[in-house]
């Protein structure tokens, strides 16, 4: 059996039953969940998701709220230009694409925040085009299963494209369920630090599992800073209390969070050029109106 053909079969038995996999849901749906996904644990999105859907169920919807609505909202997901980018991109689709969005892959990735994971993940599950999706856990699966390797390595989009599409079937309903086999079995089983591989569908044929598990010995990525004392838990703390926050917050406040001042200042001076913050004029700091 091929590839694709194992992990289809596993999928259908194993899926997780995921908001954006159930019928009907919308192409702005997906938009929202891929970019929410964005480095963001699945079980932290999906209420997330769910309340931004009921309060926005369109693009023509956000696009009509303030951004720092989007922001607020946005609460404790990480990285929160991701909500500005989403209240950019729906702005975006309502003004040049009447409120739908659009399944080209060109006219998704000209869409502000939008790369090339999330619009070949909204073509292909969205809309049911044939493209390949490929992200950490598929990379990871395709390192394994394929080229016998503990590690996927750093990222190239042209080589990881072109291993994904090789796996994938022609028919373009078989290939977006082989995009989401793959990513499943890449975030459930075949999983980083613990690969789960007397339940994976594919160990039986694993180019890694056959070589006797041998150790990664390419080019790593960078280890990830630490977050508790970093800028990025400070701009958090600041945007927390601009978000519990229904005034303009002073600048006394906001000098209270964080005791080292070149730090708080910095990571609010970061915000403000980000977007995330704008100053009142009158010595205070808000959401973007």
């Amino acid at each position: 059996m091929t590839i694709a053909r194992t992990v289809n079969d596993w999928f259908a038995a194993n899926a997780r039953d995921l908001p954006w996999r159930r019928p009907g849901f919308s192409a702005w749906g997906t938009l929202v969940s891929e970019v929410m996904l964005q480095q963001t644990p699945v079980a932290r999105v999906v209420p997330r998701l769910e309340e931004w859907l009921t309060r926005w169920p369109s693009p023509t919807a956000l696009a009509a709220a303030p951004a720092g609505d989007a922001v607020r909202a946005w609460d404790r997901l990480g990285y929160p230009r991701r909500a500005l980018f989403l209240h950019a991109a729906a702005v975006d689709i309502t003004e040049r694409h009447g409120g739908v969005v659009p399944q080209n892959i060109d006219e998704l990735l000209a869409l502000p925040g939008v790369g090339h994971y999330t619009a070949r993940a909204v073509a292909a599950f969205a809309y049911g085009h044939r493209h390949p999706v490929v992200d950490t856990n598929v990379r990871r699966v395709i390192a394994r299963a394929v080229a016998g390797q503990a590690e996927a390595g750093p990222p190239s989009n042209a080589r990881d494209l072109t291993a994904m599409e090789a796996i994938l079937p022609e028919d373009p309903v078989a290939a977006r369920v082989t995009n989401a086999a793959m990513m499943e079995l890449g975030a459930v089983v075949c999983t980083a630090r613990a690969p789960g591989c007397g339940a994976c569908p594919l160990a039986a044929a694993c180019a890694w599992r056959l070589a006797g598990y041998p150790a990664y010995d390419g080019i790593r990525r960078p280890t990830q800073k630490r977050f508790d004392g970093s800028d990025r838990q400070v701009r958090g703390i600041i945007l927390g209390t601009l978000r519990a926050a229904d005034a303009p917050v002073p600048a006394s406040t906001i000098d209270a969070v964080w005791p080292e001042a070149a730090r708080r200042e910095r990571a609010l001076a970061g915000l403000i050029a980000d977007g995330l913050v704008v100053g009142t004029g009158a010595g205070a700091y808000c959401l973007p109106g």
